[in-house]
């Protein structure tokens, strides 16, 4: 398991919101709350974001490291600002590499993607059949070995798939299609997703058994105004809302929320 963090809204430092929360993803890493399996969460992480002003592909800092042992990124966060920002801290499946293959946040053009959860038993039971179902170049793109990889693959594959339909459309299909695939194998499949194109967040909460993992949005926050934030716990005292299980969550450019049952 993991913990997630992605926000929307007016620029902001990532200082803001990497460190100055009491509850923050730093703390989280070695402190977490609501973790229905594992202890901590120290075998690397990562920091996606948009440039505020330039439509450029997203930006990524990753590392194996624990985030609490890297000395670059308290520096760092201070000086990068955006309107857009997904990161992520990592509790590693057993079994999976610790390597920067299998770090997130993946990315692909404007796409940026973060997973937590995971698909029992994954190189046993779905690992060749959702690579069976890909586009080929989306296929051609995976580096890593991670099952949350290969669900970032399944979702581009959908939105390629479905160019005409909005993205919330392709998540729900790779929900429902990772939900059959478990059935058919008889395995648990926990997919707390957060997607973003740099203007929007789309996230769903799911598992095929319950609970699902735990995910919160707050929406103009007086310290953090003109915004929304999605996380897997709250950061900080405030009108935190627990995200409904089996849903998907939409924010859009004016920080409009929409949640719709899957």
């Amino acid at each position: 398991m993991c913990r997630l963090l992605a926000y929307l809204g007016s620029p902001i430092a990532l200082e803001q919101l990497l460190y100055k929360p009491e509850h923050s993803l730093i703390i989280q890493s070695y402190q977490p709350r609501e973790m229905i399996s594992g202890v901590v969460n120290a075998d690397g992480f990562g920091v996606g974001w948009y440039h505020t002003h330039k439509d450029t592909a997203p930006f990524t800092y990753r590392n194996t490291l624990p985030i609490w042992n890297d000395v670059n990124l308290p520096n760092l966060s201070r000086y990068i600002e955006s309107k857009c920002v997904l990161a992520y801290v990592r509790s590693a499946t057993p079994g999976q590499a610790l390597d920067f293959a299998n770090c997130q946040p993946f990315s692909h053009q404007q796409h940026l993607f973060i997973h937590n959860g995971y698909i029992e038993n994954f190189r046993k039971t779905l690992y060749r059949k959702i690579r069976s179902t890909l586009t080929s170049d989306v296929y051609e793109h995976i580096n890593g070995s991670t099952d949350s990889e290969h669900i970032f693959a399944l979702l581009l594959s959908h939105i390629q798939l479905n160019q005409h339909r909005p993205p919330e459309y392709a998540l729900r299909r790779t929900i429902l299609t990772l939900e059959e695939m478990a059935k058919r194998y008889q395995v648990k499949a926990l997919v707390n997703i957060v997607w973003s194109d740099g203007n929007r967040l789309i996230a769903s909460r799911f598992a095929t058994s319950t609970p699902a993992p735990s995910l919160y949005w707050l929406r103009d926050d007086l310290n953090y105004p003109n915004s929304v934030m999605i996380a897997s716990e709250p950061l900080f005292k405030g009108n935190w809302t627990a995200c409904p299980e089996n849903s998907i969550i939409s924010v859009g450019e004016n920080c409009d929320i929409q949640i719709d049952k899957i």
